[in-house]
Formats: C-alpha cells, structure tokens, sequence
C-alpha cells in the first residue's frame, strides 16, 4: 500500500505557501517605503533607550515619551539637513537669477581652453547632450525631493508605533524567529551594533572630513569656504569618489581664476590629505564604535546606496553583516543539531 502524506503535513504546505505568496505581493507593493520603514528602526534602535527610560523611571505615558523623542530626532538630525539643502537652494537659486552671466563666464572660459590646447568642446553634439541631461535632471531631482519628503513623514508614522509597542515589539521578534534563542540574541545584538556604528559614525566621520577640508580652504583663501566644508561632508558619505566631488571643483575654480599654484597645492592637499584622513578615520572610529571592518563598511555603502538611496549608507553594511551573521547562525544550529543527533563519541 502506498504511504499517504499527512493532513497535518499538506495544511502546513498550504498555510505556508499562502504566507510566502501574500508575502510576496505585500513586499511588492510597499517595497517603495523599504527607505522609510529602515530609516525608523534606525532612530528606534537610537532612541529605544530613551524610550524605556522616559516610561520605566519617570512614568511617562508612551504617546507623550515618542513624541517628546521624535520631535527632538527631528531637531537633531533633520534640521541641520532642511538648513543644508536651504543653503544649496539658495545657491542654486543665485545661479539661476544670474545665469546668463554664469554661462558667459563659462563660455569665455572654455574658449580659452579650445584655443590654448587646441581641442573642440563645445561642439553641437556636446550642448545637445548637456541640454537632454539637463532636461532630465531636474524632474529627478524635483521628483527626488518629494519622495523624500514623503519618506520622512512615513518613517515618523512608523517611528511612533515601534517606540509605543516597542516591548511587544521585540518580544514577538524573539517568538517569530525560527531560530534558538543564543542566535536570536546574536542576530538583534548583531544588528544594533552595526546601526549603531553606522549612524553615529558615518556622519562622524563626514564632519571630522569636512574640518579637515575646512582647514585647506581656509589657508587657501578658498571663497565661501563655509560653503565648501559642507559639501564636503556631503560628499564623503557617498562612494568612491567621496569628497573629490568638493575639493577638485575648488582646485578648478583656482585654476580658472589664473591661481595655478593654489590649484595644484588644493589638488594635493585634497588627494594626500583630505582622501587620507577619510580611511585613518574610518578605520579608527568604525572599528571602535562596532568593531566593524572597513571593507563591509565601503562594500555595504555601496550596495547600499544602489538598493536604498541615501539612507544604505546605514543598511548596505547591515546587509553584508546581516549575510555573515546568518551563516553563522546556520552553521551552529545545524553543528548543533548533528552532534545531538550522534550522540557522544565512541572512545
């Protein structure tokens, strides 16, 4: 007689079944708000402390506690960016009420290349092509900043909720994960160090830069160098070409000013010190903080940022730690399980 599969067994292949295909669509169609949903676990991680302490110690109600501590989340980390991107609006705004003086300065300068190294740049094909990456430019970085905004409002919907149910929260993440308790505790132990060390150190690290560079342009007699100190903390967040996006434009603008010997000292002291600083700092503050490897962190970065947008500076690390964690994880559970299976060795 041929062995008949179990009730038990086909509901629990169905049920299951069921769980991954919901799963699968819900994941496609919230998959925009990944950002935002990451961007709040990040403050929760940050601000969970807070929380139990306002709730536990002073008897605060949990509404009161996580809108006290959103609200200051917002002053501390938010509005020095808002006052950022008001600097760079400005900024932009200026060029653009003065742009016809800006590509007359522009164009004079770059006949001045053609006609001193012989070479043809502004050519048809070139201004056409500037003009496309224009037009498509600006609806992406108009677009850009509305996603952006819209993220932020859905993180702090969902910020408040994880603080307000923050127990029951991380009591049903310990009954859920199908794993032993150890490695749970691993796993949440894992990802909190790497939060950790991402969001206070990555910004750290970017200020630290940014007053290394501030330093140079200040020697140099670098216009606006204010200015210039915050793109460069802006910059040395992103990958790989980091805060070369700050300092080679200052080093240009010299040249085109007729200061060659500024150019070629900011080019260097960009290069050999500014570019220096940023791995001595990474190395030394990231491995302090979390005892996280440099290469997981530049790595992570940029997966990151491709997955994510600006907020996988924190979670592209987290994911390549998070990947080595769970091996490591399935490697003790199922040693584990082997060796009870066998039993104690034959002597």
């Amino acid at each position: 007689m041929k062995q008949q599969i179990p009730n038990n067994a086909i509901r629990q292949v169905l049920i299951l079944a069921t769980i991954i295909i919901l799963g699968l669509v819900l994941f496609n169609q919230l998959k925009s708000l990944i950002p935002a949903f990451l961007g709040a676990y990040t403050l929760y991680v940050l601000l969970r402390k807070w929380m139990f302490v306002l709730e536990g110690r002073y008897k605060w109600k949990k509404s009161l506690s996580a809108s006290l501590l959103m609200l200051l989340s917002f002053l501390i980390i938010l509005l020095p960016i808002f006052l950022v991107v008001n600097m760079l609006t400005t900024k932009i705004a200026f060029a653009m009420q003065h742009s016809q003086e800006v590509l007359t300065s522009l164009k004079t300068y770059i006949e001045k290349l053609e006609g001193k190294y012989n070479i043809n740049i502004l050519t048809d094909t070139n201004l056409q092509k500037i003009t496309t990456w224009t037009g498509e430019t600006v609806p992406k970085i108009l677009g850009g900043a509305f996603d952006t905004l819209t993220s932020i409002v859905i993180m702090y919907f969902i910020l408040y909720f994880m603080l307000v149910e923050g127990r029951k929260m991380e009591s049903n993440f310990y009954d859920w994960v199908p794993v032993k308790d150890e490695n749970t505790l691993l796993l949440r132990r894992e990802l909190n160090t790497m939060v950790y060390s991402n969001a206070i150190g990555i910004p750290l690290i970017a200020i630290l830069q940014g007053i290394v560079g501030l330093i140079g342009y200040l020697i140099l007699g670098v216009d606006e160098p204010w200015f210039w100190f915050v793109i460069t903390c802006i910059t040395s967040m992103l990958p790989i070409l980091g805060a070369a996006i700050a300092y080679v434009p200052v080093g240009l603008l010299f040249f085109a000013g007729g200061h060659t010997t500024k150019g070629v000292i900011m080019l260097l002291y960009g290069f050999g010190v500014i570019g220096t600083v940023d791995n001595l700092f990474r190395f030394v503050i990231l491995k302090r903080i979390g005892d996280v490897h440099p290469l997981i962190t530049g790595f992570g970065v940029i997966i990151g940022v491709g997955l994510f947008g600006f907020i996988g500076l924190i979670f592209g690390p987290i994911l390549i730690s998070l990947f080595l964690v769970l091996i490591k994880i399935y490697a003790n559970e199922f040693n584990i399980e082997r060796r009870d299976q066998a039993g104690p060795k034959q002597l």
